[in-house]
């Protein structure tokens, strides 16, 4: 008799002890809840969804967070439209800024019918992977490995390898930056949308190793510089950069350039068509 005693007591004793546990818990839920701000939730709704990264935050929910402490402007999120950046600010009580529509571009050019390699190489196609192997398998240390690791960072399926090269479809980039962050080379810039003219090279190498190593890498003869009218290009370190600040898209640079290494992003888009086109044609043979 005295061991049920023992057990039913025990019973007892577990059943009070859990139930204070349980108004004390409850009781510390309610002093000590944090609260959320609630502009978090009316941010996050106005953000795309599409925790693509390229803020540099782990998601939207994250970058809606950052934007309510402040760390973060509402024109981080590269993706979000004009109109959702306009209503995020008003939930913040700022003004808007205006926003310039960007898109990612592959600074390279060394297609596989252009530049030389220092071997065959047949490991995992990844661009990170290559790059341990004597620092990839083209000649050239700038030069686009071509195995996908942007391709497989873009969410919005905006780039493609082409003839041994990234390219992106500009129409479908949204600008997020994970391409950018992607690339082990540094190879992809974010250029304004409207931007017409781009230099499709990154090699900071002297032009006589660029030329061993490519058809039409810059070789840094700084013509495009001198025949600027607006002064929006320079060669620095053996490359000629573009600044789009002052850039009137005239094409001077483009028409003088030996190694025509200056791209219009019509005539490549066009190009880059083309090749995919042939590509498909080859398969389907």
């Amino acid at each position: 008799m005295s061991d049920i005693l023992n057990i039913v007591l025990a019973v007892v004793w577990f059943l009070v002890i859990g139930g204070a546990l349980g108004v004390a818990l409850s009781f510390a839920a309610k002093f000590l809840k944090v609260k959320e701000d609630p502009r978090i939730e009316e941010i996050t709704e106005n953000l795309p969804s599409a925790n693509c990264g390229g803020c540099g935050y782990a998601g939207c929910a994250a970058m809606a967070e950052a934007i309510a402490k402040g760390e973060a402007k509402p024109s981080k999120c590269a993706v979000a439209s004009p109109d959702a950046i306009k209503k995020i600010s008003e939930i913040m009580g700022i003004e808007a800024e205006q926003a310039v529509r960007m898109r990612a571009q592959v600074m390279c050019s060394g297609t596989s019918d252009r530049a030389k390699l220092k071997y065959e190489y047949e490991g995992v196609n990844d661009c990170i992977a290559a790059t341990k192997l004597a620092g990839g398998h083209k000649l050239c240390p700038n030069g686009c490995m071509g195995y996908g690791t942007c391709v497989e960072a873009c969410k919005f399926d905006a780039i493609k390898i082409i003839n041994g090269t990234a390219a992106v479809d500009y129409h479908k980039c949204q600008a997020c930056g994970a391409c950018v962050n992607a690339c082990p080379k540094g190879l992809i810039q974010l250029v304004p949308f409207d931007a017409e003219y781009w230099v499709g090279c990154k090699c900071t190498e002297k032009g006589a190793n660029t030329k061993k190593w490519c058809e039409v890498g810059c070789i840094g003869c700084k013509m495009c510089e001198k025949a600027c009218p607006s002064g929006a290009i320079t060669v620095v370190d053996n490359l000629a950069r573009i600044d789009y600040s002052a850039c009137t898209n005239c094409g001077k640079c483009a028409e003088i350039c030996p190694r025509h290494i200056i791209w219009s992003s019509n005539l490549h888009l066009a190009s880059k068509a083309d090749e995919k086109a042939e590509d498909v044609t080859t398969e389907e043979n």
